[in-house]
């Protein structure tokens, strides 16, 4: 039998199969309002066999999108926009999880596809928020330093939407820590210059982020469960990396969370990572193994005897899908096929199982 199409349950919620949608930003939200793209982008995937289709990064305030088109949930009308996509995704039998974020220095940004250079107010842009002072990159804006007040708003507001995403029917939430936003920046070194208790010693600087997942944690029901993406690593010397990732995993089992979402980098500009194949699976074995907690791992996966042997060797529990659920959203069909496995269709598409 597959491992990869076998059942994994996490608290009282089980997922159909380990093949994840991994979180993608669309870019495409009005107000960050989510409409009928991703109606139809979520949709797809969620009729395609994945075991959970989880929503791109969605702002819990709108300084913290990434760009002025990202998905947002800072307010009840972006949950009950929300809501019908969610119900399809069920009603397909996939389990339907959203990402919550703050894109802090990373903010107030174009979109990729024109470029994802910084944005000044006379172009829908603001200042953004950061641990300290410390621009992204040369020509990005100087971002306000966060105060503690500051702190106390953002993690209220990411309680707000953990609360709207109940409302909205999401089974599973993601808190992101990784790909060099807010919270992130809160965890490296190389972006968290504070003299306060938020900066400093690897316990200060996992303060704000482990405060964020309490509130998070202390909404969700106990009988669902929570996820994190982390960064396990900053691919530069002095910074982040896989030894605080496993620290930082540990303490996250302690309040309530359920998997790891192993990623890497995001933080600098011009850190190089050795990207490939299977380059993010280390992590995810690592801590599952010594954190011992269930992971995802995620990154140029592409082919089902590769996700397979990885959740078949005890390397994650879980795959999560990018760019190639991009190219093909019925690849978990496609998959099935191959290895021999049964993946429910649904009725409309039978005359074309076999």
């Amino acid at each position: 039998m597959s491992r990869l199409f076998s059942s994994l349950q996490l608290r009282q919620l089980t997922f159909r199969n380990r093949i994840f949608v991994s979180p993608m930003c669309q870019y495409s939200s009005r107000d960050g309002m989510p409409g009928d793209w991703h109606l139809v982008h979520l949709g797809c995937r969620a009729v395609g066999g994945a075991g959970l289709v989880m929503v791109e990064a969605t702002a819990v305030s709108p300084e913290g999108r990434i760009s002025p088109d990202d998905s947002g949930i800072w307010s009840d009308a972006h949950a009950e926009a929300f809501a019908p996509i969610v119900r399809f995704l069920r009603e397909q039998g996939a389990v339907a999880g959203i990402q919550i974020a703050h894109a802090g220095r990373k903010a107030s940004t174009d979109v990729p596809w024109q470029g994802g250079g910084p944005l000044g107010p006379e172009r829908r842009g603001w200042q953004p928020i950061a641990p300290s002072p410390l621009p992204y990159a040369q020509g990005h804006p100087l971002p306000r330093e966060a105060t503690a007040a500051d702190l106390e708003t953002i993690r209220s507001q990411f309680a707000a939407a953990a609360r709207r995403a109940l409302s909205a029917g999401f089974q599973v939430i993601e808190i992101h820590f990784a790909h060099g936003y807010l919270l992130h920046e809160f965890l490296s070194p190389l972006t968290n210059h504070r003299q306060d208790e938020y900066g400093g010693s690897l316990e200060n600087r996992m303060r704000f982020p482990l405060s964020v997942t309490r509130a998070v944690r202390d909404i969700w029901p106990q009988d669902l469960p929570v996820f994190v993406r982390i960064s396990a690593t900053d691919w530069v010397e002095g910074g982040w990396d896989l030894e605080q990732s496993v620290h930082l995993s540990q303490q996250l089992k302690g309040q309530g969370i359920d998997l790891i979402d192993c990623s890497s980098g995001g933080l600098m500009h011009d850190a190089v990572a050795p990207a490939g194949p299977g380059f993010q699976t280390p992590f995810a074995a690592a801590i599952r193994n010594r954190a011992a907690i269930a992971t995802g791992t995620v990154g140029f996966i592409t082919a089902p005897a590769q996700a397979e042997q990885i959740i078949a060797t005890g390397i994650a529990d879980a795959v999560f899908l990018a760019r190639e659920m991009l190219r093909n959203p019925y690849w978990p069909r496609d998959a099935a096929r191959v290895l021999k496995a049964d993946l429910a269709w649904p009725v409309q598409y039978l005359r074309a199982k076999q």
